[in-house]
């Protein structure tokens, strides 16, 4: 997976769980499933945790079928929203002391059967078969797969033949092959499809920033689409603790190649509260919609500590493939909520509910704190950062000022992994979270506005949206039960509309392409006084503009991600409680 030295896998939210199940509308990453802790102790030195990555979203006889790293088992749902978690270890007889089975699973389809193999290049590892994984039956297909692989993954072509791509590696390339679909031997040798060009593509770079690639950039978490005769081969790189983490795109006209790279990733998230969007997969909804899985990035506890997010994708009018990460880590209606369509140019997608952060770095009040785990951990849109409370007793609070009565639509609590138990390795199925919110227009009178006092599921990232929405300018979350450890909060993140005016357009947009280095520039902006974000769209057509970078509290922007030969687009949105500004007219570079 990512380095020789750690097989853990690379990528990372999925959907969010509301309040009403059954009545669910929207989602919100990262998303809101049961996380497992890491299983690798040398992995939790620093604190146990929560973490998995590299995930594959199979739609499966109309159901959706999760898998990804280190989670012993899997989850099924039927609406994208309520999740059901199987426990199942993929192992065998000769191999039941491995604790990472599935490290970056591979899933594919075969006619009527579902097929899973985790990452090994020790030739022992068995691929499993279901017709009927919501039952959890499972029997080997292949006993010990002959040539196993590291980020493996499946892909089934409309004639009925196999193949598998995989790699893992700063240094060598991706690979792909043929299998024989009764016996899973390869047909011929391995093949090359793409070995990383970062000379040439900034966003390869190893690194989270221009001055700090110390090493040279990993390519793993290959993925196969097929649209309308065209195959579009997906991997990750550069690195899944970064920002940048992505997953790229490779075209072609067979399956095996060969490919164009695409300039860009196709999923990309820099900035906001989830950041990163690499080693994932592409899967079709029931009405045959596109979305995207994949790895955001925490990297607290552990480089390999990390979430998963699910994002609107698809093709536009010239088959070129898209995926929509702006307003990503906010909330998005679910598949059978909205009535998909395309994008309009380069505009978010229809998915996006327009509920705009009420409480960005708002004043906060909270029952006790934990050393330097300061209240503003909770509400200035970085995961790696968090507030404790001195104990995880009931009765522990945090209160956010949204600074003025605000239309509340939704919430989101991100719990974070403070002074976890000791003995947290692995999967726990038996473990919840309990609290209540409430709401106040005056900070005096308070009212209930969610009571999960009786919940009995594990919701690290709960997201609840509300069947009606309130007025209100003070939001408390009040803790009844943790799991295990402290009462932090990574992120307490609610959703509305400010009640006032949207923010004025920016002005002095420019973008400095360096001659030095083209796959770099400087972008700076005037401030918007009522504004306290900004999106930057750009991509290598004026219409194409799919690729976005949400910037908090500041007006300018190192640049790295640019195709060196290729001329550039750009735009820029400013953002706060109440909406997003108009754009500035298309700017380019050469």
């Amino acid at each position: 997976m990512k380095r020789v030295l750690l097989l853990l896998g690379c990528c990372v939210s999925l959907f969010c769980v509301s309040a009403q199940m059954n009545k669910a509308k929207t989602y919100c990453n990262p998303i809101n499933i049961d996380y497992g802790y890491t299983p690798i102790p040398n992995f939790s030195e620093w604190g146990r945790h929560r973490a998995t990555a590299d995930p594959v979203i199979v739609n499966y006889k109309g159901d959706y079928y999760l898998f990804s790293t280190n989670q012993w088992g899997y989850w099924w749902s039927n609406d994208l929203s309520n999740w059901n978690y199987i426990s199942k270890r993929f192992l065998r007889p000769w191999n039941t002391g491995t604790y990472d089975e599935l490290c970056a699973p591979g899933v594919g389809i075969m006619g009527d059967t579902m097929i899973v193999f985790g990452s090994t290049y020790t030739r022992n590892f068995s691929i499993w078969m279901s017709t009927n994984p919501k039952g959890n039956e499972w029997k080997p297909l292949v006993d010990s797969f002959e040539i196993g692989g590291w980020d493996p993954s499946f892909f089934t072509d409309d004639d009925g033949r196999v193949y598998m791509y995989n790699g893992s590696s700063n240094k060598y390339p991706m690979y792909g092959v043929e299998l024989d679909r009764k016996t899973m031997k390869p047909i011929g040798t391995r093949q090359e499809m793409y070995l990383l060009e970062p000379w040439r593509y900034g966003w390869q770079r190893f690194g989270e920033h221009m001055d700090n690639t110390f090493l040279d950039p990993f390519i793993e978490g290959s993925h196969m689409t097929k649209y309308k005769g065209k195959y579009y081969l997906q991997y990750g790189a550069p690195g899944t603790e970064f920002s940048g983490y992505a997953d790229g795109l490779l075209v072609g006209e067979g399956p095996l190649g060969p490919f164009t790279p695409a300039s860009d990733p196709l999923s990309m998230k820099l900035g906001g509260y989830v950041r990163g969007a690499g080693h994932g997969a592409t899967f079709q909804d029931n009405n045959k919609n596109f979305w995207h899985i994949s790895t955001t990035v925490v990297s607290v506890k552990n480089t390999f500590e990390r979430r998963l997010g699910v994002w609107p994708s698809g093709f536009d009018k010239d088959d070129q493939m898209w995926c929509n990460t702006s307003f990503g880590d906010y909330p998005h209606y679910l598949p059978d909520a909205v009535d998909h369509a395309k994008p309009n140019q380069y505009s978010p997608s229809p998915y996006f509910t327009g509920w705009m952060l009420l409480n960005y770095n708002k004043p906060v009040q909270v029952s006790s704190t934990l050393g330097g785990y300061l209240a503003n951990g909770a509400v200035d849109e970085l995961t790696k950062t968090y507030w404790s409370a001195t104990s995880g007793n009931k009765g522990e609070w945090i209160q956010s000022d949204l600074g003025a009565v605000s239309r509340v639509n939704a919430v989101q609590i991100n719990y974070a992994d403070q002074d976890v138990d000791s003995n947290r390795l692995g999967k726990f199925n038996d473990q919840y979270h309990q609290y209540k919110l409430y709401y106040s227009v005056d900070g005096k009178k308070w009212n209930v506005l969610v009571d999960k006092s009786q919940n009995k599921k594990d919701v690290p990232h709960d997201y609840v949206e509300l069947d009606k929405p309130v007025q209100a300018r003070y939001i408390k979350l009040e803790n009844i039960h943790m799991p295990t450890g402290k009462f932090a909060i990574s992120g307490l993140r609610v959703f509305g509309n400010g009640n006032g005016v949207k923010p004025d357009a920016v002005q002095g947009f420019i973008v400095l392409r360096t001659e030095k280095d083209k796959r770099s520039a400087f972008i700076k902006w005037r401030p918007v006084d009522n504004a306290f974000a900004y999106n930057i769209y750009y991509g290598t057509a004026p219409d194409k503009l799919y690729t976005c970078i949400m910037i908090h509290s500041n007006n300018e922007y190192w640049m790295k991600s640019m195709d060196s030969q290729k001329p550039y687009y750009f735009q820029i949105e400013a953002i706060n409680e109440n909406g997003v500004s108009e754009r500035n007219k298309v700017v380019k570079v050469e």
